[in-house]
């Protein structure tokens, strides 16, 4: 089961009030509605869903409802829940805000359809009820969807979602327009707002778990970079210290710079920090690693200016 479908499927047991099922419905019809030879088609792939919107039609109605289960040509893998009614239709479809008095659609909802809080939460159940989508957290990047046929119900359920701070943003598409939501906190949030508490809790424990996956990861990076800088580090100062032997310059250097010397032969892969800390130890004279870096700033140098003479007189 996709976590999209635990989602649904929580989502369709909470308990209502009439009102509420009223926006509920209105959110799922304005989104799935199909009417024909005055007969309301729904269609949704999820039989809980379905069985909501069986019981909602009844309470609220006291209407028969045709639900026929047919195969999606579509995906070939659920079935395909179809939905007819044909009973007090024209009372439905306004009390639902689909139509005004005058049979004439509306591209939002009447304000009483989502006039409470409360209200508001449920018809943004109904939309995704009909046309939602939730990555599972463990496994793929956050990302919310609704796919939305009708610009202006599109933006309707963009000014719902924001009136909770979720930063949804729209995209056109070629078959309609995307209402999408990608930080985890807002999804989190959007999830909570729909009234699927385990779904939370499953969504907030998986991404608790990715961050402290990618905190680890990048500490690890962090720790692989600095090897990588040490060891580099280290070996410059090898060669450096092989062009000195070979022109025979070590005797140019002070005593201390000649501790630096060997003790970096001794040590070759020892950072700064922990030569200076060695050094320390073994000598009983304190050196801080700027004062070593120091040191090996003159072997650089000599061994920079024996090198240049070297290939001088290989030049002549």
């Amino acid at each position: 089961m996709s976590y999209t479908v635990e989602i649904k499927q929580e989502i369709s047991s909470l308990p209502t009030t009439n009102s509420e099922m009223i926006a509920e419905l209105s959110g799922f019809v304005r989104n799935n509605a199909y009417i024909n030879n005055d007969t309301l088609f729904l269609t949704t792939e999820n039989e809980f869903t379905m069985d909501r919107l069986q019981s909602f039609f009844q309470k609220l109605y006291e209407v028969d409802l045709n639900i026929e289960i047919k195969d999606n040509l579509n995906f070939n893998k659920k079935n395909l829940y179809l939905l007819s009614l044909n009973q007090k239709l024209p009372t439905i479809l306004k009390d639902l805000g689909y139509y005004d008095e005058n049979n004439n659609y509306l591209d939002t909802p009447p304000t009483y359809i989502v006039g409470a809080n409360e209200e508001i939460r449920a018809y943004l159940r109904g939309s995704f009820l009909c046309t939602g989508s939730i990555n599972n957290p463990q496994t793929s990047r956050y990302h919310m969807e609704l796919l939305i046929s009708k610009p202006g119900e599109a933006v309707f359920i963009q000014k719902l979602l924001n009136i909770f701070d979720l930063n949804a943003k729209i995209l056109n598409r070629e078959k309609g327009y995307m209402i999408y939501i990608k930080e985890a906190e807002k999804i989190s949030d959007y999830i909570k707002i729909l009234g699927a508490n385990k779904a939370v809790l499953f969504f907030e424990n998986a991404r608790i778990y990715r961050e402290k996956k990618n905190q680890t990861n990048r500490l690890n990076n962090c720790e692989q970079a600095n090897m990588d800088k040490v060891f580099l580090t280290a070996e410059k100062q090898l060669e450096q210290i092989k062009i000195i032997e070979e022109a025979s310059g070590y005797t140019l250097l002070d005593e201390r710079t000649k501790q630096a010397f060997d003790y970096r032969k001794k040590y070759p892969e020892s950072s700064l920090k922990e030569l200076s800390e060695i050094i320390t130890l073994e000598t009983g004279k304190p050196i801080t690693k700027s004062g070593l870096n120091h040191r090996f700033r003159k072997i650089k140098e000599l061994a920079e200016r024996l090198e240049k003479l070297t290939q001088k007189e290989k030049g002549n």
